[in-house]
């Protein structure tokens, strides 16, 4: 018998919609209103989070670099296909490139 998976997947816009019918399982208020102490006690009794230790002392926050502003000639073609992307083809672009870059430098071809 397969195992019924308790991950389930909504759109933000879903959420509002699902708890005004009463839909959601979450208690966003009981929440909101536990202390600190009752969160970790909570999540110390969860067989899941049990065996996770993470130690945030040295954690740190990268930011990151600014882009350059860069004006090229590339193909239509190339253009065209990173644009039929949808939304954030430039992030794209930029993505490929990064790729590139990278594999260039792992192979001491930089």
């Amino acid at each position: 018998m397969a195992r019924k998976e308790r991950i389930v997947k909504y759109m933000d816009k879903e959420l509002p919609a699902m708890q005004e019918c009463g839909e959601s399982k979450s208690n966003w208020a009981q929440a909101a209103a536990m202390t600190d102490a009752e969160i970790e006690a909570v999540i110390a009794g969860d067989d899941d989070e049990a065996a996770m230790v993470v130690d945030w002392s040295k954690a740190s926050v990268e930011l990151p670099q600014p882009k350059a502003v860069l004006n090229m000639r590339v193909d239509y073609e190339v253009l065209e296909f990173f644009r039929s992307q949808g939304k954030g083809y430039q992030t794209k672009i930029n993505a490929v490139l990064r790729s590139y870059v990278d594999q260039r430098m792992l192979h001491g071809r930089g």
